[in-house]
């Protein structure tokens, strides 16, 4: 296929799939609602949890959990993308991808592409609602470039491994096998504490999370004091990669139209 035939490929389903976003108001309202309910919860409901000894984050609990929330919204945008492809081969209308292009991976394109589009929405909104409640930003520019470029990364693994998901199962009832495994990897980091301050066998499974990784590395972004961002960009680039070949390489089943 041609750079000029994917491209045309990749943006149709794209438009396609934003003109559905626009124009369904249940597909809008849970991918906006969700995030801003738990950025409540989180960072108004348990903000006395940063007067807890030790847990030290300089730019308050707020920050604290815009990061975590905006991660979160990143992976769900992904996954949520995914039940679309879900629902496209449930009424058979991907059929008419599959038989209009040849090279599947430009028909993943335009399906990811839009989920970042909708993400994109999603994350402006929670930015500019964490910023209007007095969020304290220690980093710079580029710390927040880093930042919001880990939230992209996120947002692309998570998509990938529901897409193959969906690609395989191709119905609209795997979404449970879809966001599972994301929420799980999620809420084993260190969503409402630092790590240091976990005990037993949750700080145990969460020093080894890549997510507790990522998640720190955008914390650190946003107090204006980086760590492990070498560790984190690798995780979540290599997170990425192998999920793109999840969803890229054709299962026995994807063979058959």
């Amino acid at each position: 296929m041609s750079l000029r035939r994917y491209r045309s490929v990749a943006l149709a389903v794209t438009w396609r799939n934003l003109h559905n976003y626009v124009t369904n108001p249940a597909l809008i309202v849970p991918g906006l609602t969700f995030p801003l309910l738990f950025f409540a919860t989180f960072a108004g409901g348990l903000s006395r949890i940063s007067k807890v000894p030790g847990f030290g984050f300089p730019s308050g609990y707020t920050a604290f959990q815009f990061v975590f929330v905006l991660l979160q919204s990143a992976a769900f945008g992904g996954v949520f993308t995914a039940f679309s492809v879900a629902r496209d081969f449930e009424s058979r209308f991907a059929r008419r991808y599959l038989l209009a292009a040849p090279q599947r991976t430009a028909i993943l394109a335009g399906y990811w592409l839009a989920g970042l589009c909708r993400w994109g929405l999603t994350a402006a909104l929670i930015t500019g609602i964490a910023l209007g409640v007095g969020m304290e930003v220690g980093g710079g520019r580029i710390d927040l470039v880093g930042l919001y470029t880990l939230a992209f990364l996120l947002n692309a693994a998570a998509g990938l491994w529901a897409f193959g998901v969906a690609l395989r199962l191709r119905t609209i009832q795997a979404g449970p096998a879809m966001q599972i495994p994301v929420f799980v990897s999620l809420f084993l980091a260190p969503v409402y504490v630092p790590i240091e301050l976990l005990d037993g066998w949750i700080h145990a499974v969460a020093r080894i999370n890549p997510v507790s990784a990522i998640l720190a590395a955008g914390r650190g972004f946003i107090s204006g004091e980086p760590a492990t961002v070498a560790l984190a960009f690798g995780l979540a680039a290599g997170l990425a990669g192998a999920f793109t070949l999840w969803a890229s390489v054709r299962s026995p089943s994807l063979a058959r139209r």
